[in-house]
């Protein structure tokens, strides 16, 4: 991907007050959205094999092309606002619903589909990747999932999606 076209696509995914709601729901039975199950905290604090849920978006405006998922700490003024690493997935634009895997934390290998806008903040404090999972050594840290419908460089639908606390 070219830097023109990742800085229109960074620059796009800010709200807008026209786009509609989504429908996401976590599709992992592991995540509440209350507590970060155990295990799914990064490996500085034992995680073992953590990733992102699985989610289940519905509600997807036509022409939609692509979903931004943005992942953050709200307790962590660094790690807020897509700190924990920002993704595109693309989709079929006739696509109403769609399924998005689980993203390995701490890795830079992504699954079919997903592009990294930006890797987590937090490379210094945990291991680098395009996702860090939960980190804040269990002190009861906010964490939720932005996500946003494109249409191009227009963000056609959005909702966010609170993942639990660590």
């Amino acid at each position: 991907m070219n830097i023109k076209l990742l800085t229109s696509l960074i620059a796009a995914s800010s709200f807008s007050a026209y786009a509609a709601e989504l429908d996401v729901v976590l599709a992992d039975s592991a995540w509440d959205g209350k507590t970060i199950p155990e295990g799914q905290q990064c490996q500085k604090f034992g995680g073992v094999d953590p990733a992102t849920p699985a989610l289940k978006i519905s509600d997807i405006p036509a022409g939609t092309d692509s979903i931004i998922l943005s992942y953050s700490d709200r307790d962590s003024e660094r790690m807020n606002n897509g700190g924990h690493g920002s993704m595109l997935y693309r989709i079929d634009d006739a696509s109403t619903v769609v399924d998005i895997p689980p993203v390995a934390g701490h890795s830079y290998e992504l699954p079919e589909n997903f592009t990294m806008l930006e890797e987590h903040r937090g490379a210094n404090w945990d291991k680098a990747g395009a996702y860090m999972p939960p980190c804040s050594g269990a002190k009861g840290h906010a964490y939720y999932l932005t996500v946003k419908a494109m249409d191009g460089d227009n963000v056609t639908a959005s909702s966010m999606i609170e993942l639990g606390k660590y």
